[in-house]
C-alpha cells in the first residue's frame, strides 16, 4: 500500500495509472515511469459488459490486455461446435500469450468487466527491453501451469461436493484477495457454466451448492449472492491442503 501512496505524488506516472491499484500486481510494475508514460500513449482502458467477447478463438491478435477490473471467462470451441470453459481471469492477470499471432482461446467477460488495453509490438518491445517485465509475464505463465495442474486433480479425483467448493473457494480468493476471514461476491457464472468448468449437471451443481449453504459453509441470496463466513471450513470442504 506505501508503493500507491507514492504514486499518488508521482507526478512522472500518467494520473490514470497513479489511481490503478491492479498495475501493482500485474505488468506494469515491472515498467518504469518513462516506460508507464509510453504505454499510457498507446493504451485504451474499456468497459466490457457481461458477455461480451474480448477476443474470439482464431482470431488474430494485435492488442494485448491488463483485468483491471470482473472476471473474464477462457473457453475452448472444439471442431464439432462443443465449448468447454478452460480457465478465468481476475484483476490484476494479463490478458493474451505474448509472441503468438492467433488466440488459440476466446476470452469472454464474465461479469461486467473494465481492460486496459495496447498494441502487441509496443509491449513486446518493451520485454526485449525490459528483463523484469518478462520475468512477470513468465511467472504468471508458470503460475496458470500450476493452476491448471491443480484443477486436473479437482476435475480428476475430487466429489461433487469438493469441485463446487472448490469453484467457490478460487472466486472468493481471487475478486477480494486480501480478505482474511470472510469473502462476499456475486457468482460470475450460471450455474450451466459452473457445471461446464467443473464436469457436473446444472442439477449437481445446485444441490451442491444446497448442502454446502445447510451446512453453514456459504449463505445464498437471490440464487447468486454468496457470502462465505469463513474461507478455512470452504477450504476444508474443497478438499484441499
Amino acid at each position: 500500500m506505501d508503493v500507491a501512496r507514492n504514486d499518488i505524488h508521482n507526478s512522472q506516472i500518467p494520473v490514470v495509472c497513479r489511481s490503478c491499484e491492479a498495475r501493482h500486481g500485474g505488468i506494469c510494475g515491472a515498467l518504469s515511469s518513462g516506460q508507464l508514460v509510453e504505454l499510457n500513449r498507446h493504451s485504451v482502458r474499456r468497459e466490457v459488459a457481461a458477455g461480451c467477447e474480448i477476443v474470439g478463438q482464431g482470431e488474430s491478435v494485435c492488442r494485448y490486455s491488463s483485468v483491471l477490473r470482473g472476471v473474464v471467462k477462457l473457453s475452448k470451441m472444439m471442431s464439432d461446435g462443443r465449448q468447454q470453459i478452460v480457465g478465468l481471469q481476475f484483476s490484476p492477470d494479463f490478458l493474451g500469450r505474448p509472441f503468438l499471432h492467433e488466440s488459440t482461446l476466446t476470452a469472454e467477460a464474465a461479469t461486467d468487466t473494465e481492460i486496459c488495453s495496447f498494441p502487441r509490438s509496443v509491449l513486446d518491445r518493451m520485454i526485449a527491453e525490459t528483463p523484469e517485465l518478462g520475468h512477470r509475464l513468465h511467472c504468471q505463465a508458470l503460475q496458470e501451469l500450476d493452476d491448471a495442474r491443480d484443477w486436473m486433480l479437482t476435475l480428476g479425483r475430487k466429489t461433487a461436493q469438493e469441485k463446487v467448493a472448490s469453484f467457490l473457494h478460487m472466486i472468493a480468493t481471487h475478486i477480494d484477495p486480501d480478505s482474511a476471514d470472510c469473502a462476499t461476491f456475486d457468482l460470475p457464472l450460471s450455474r450451466a457454466d459452473i457445471g461446464d468448468f467443473l464436469g457436473l449437471t446444472i442439477e449437481t451443481v445446485s444441490r451442491q451448492m444446497t448442502k454446502l449453504r445447510k451446512l453453514g459453509i456459504i449463505t445464498i441470496e437471490n440464487n447468486r449472492h454468496v457470502t462465505v463466513p469463513d474461507l478455512d471450513r470452504l477450504n476444508n470442504a474443497a478438499g484441499n491442503d
